[in-house]
């Protein structure tokens, strides 16, 4: 567990490291905001660029807060608070990998991000992917709590609908996680985008269904 909070605070505070050391050096314009068509249609100051380290900050705090709490509703063992940290890691592996991407067209003043070599949209569906497999392989470990897994108020009717909700979503986490890598690598994009996000809308919809089911079915 110590060993996955450090990591957890190196990925919090590396975004804004990054930029600290970058800032002296990029232009005083940076593209600011991109439109749908990869184009820039706002130019900021360069310290605009420390927003997102600083949301990156912000949301590790948070789970870290998290974690706290959960371990100390979890009656025996660090179980939840360990999903908490997991969770956290890899949601910040995805700001470190947007705060670089951005970066990069920050540095080349990219006012087309259709002309990078690599896709933003590519790019944060394929660690999406990745960290619902992850997500998907330790939800059924998860023990019953009011702060992480499939929580609806079905699935916390009693441990034994938890149990059989948090196995049926992680089945559909992961291979949802795995459909949306291969979309990723596949398509580009609007079209990654757009695909992308109706299996993650189609898949929070049948386990939410699922709970209902599952509740009504156990005693």
């Amino acid at each position: 567990m110590k060993a996955k909070k450090i990591i957890l605070y190196v990925l919090m505070f590396l975004p804004l490291g990054f930029c600290l050391i970058a800032l002296p050096f990029l232009p005083e314009q940076i593209p600011a905001h991109y439109g749908f068509n990869n184009q820039v249609d706002r130019w900021g100051s360069k310290y605009e660029v420390l927003i997102f380290p600083l949301i990156s900050i912000l949301f590790g705090i948070i789970m870290l807060i998290a974690a706290w709490y959960a371990s100390r509703k979890e009656e025996s063992g660090k179980n939840n608070e360990n999903i908490c940290i997991i969770t956290g890691i890899c949601c910040l592996v995805l700001f470190n990998a947007m705060a670089a991407y951005f970066l990069y067209t920050d540095f080349n003043q990219v006012q087309n991000l259709s002309s990078t070599g690599i896709n933003i949209n590519q790019l944060i569906f394929a660690i999406i992917g990745i960290f619902m497999i992850i997500i998907g392989n330790i939800m059924p470990k998860t023990r019953l709590n009011s702060i992480i897994g499939l929580r609806t108020k079905w699935s916390m009717k009693n441990e034994a609908v938890w149990k059989k909700s948090q196995r049926f979503g992680g089945i559909s986490f992961i291979t949802a996680g795995i459909i949306i890598f291969v979309i990723s690598l596949l398509t580009s994009g609007f079209t990654c985008l757009l695909i992308s996000l109706s299996i993650i809308l189609a898949v929070s919809v049948v386990d939410v269904i699922y709970t209902y089911i599952a509740a009504k079915n156990t005693n």
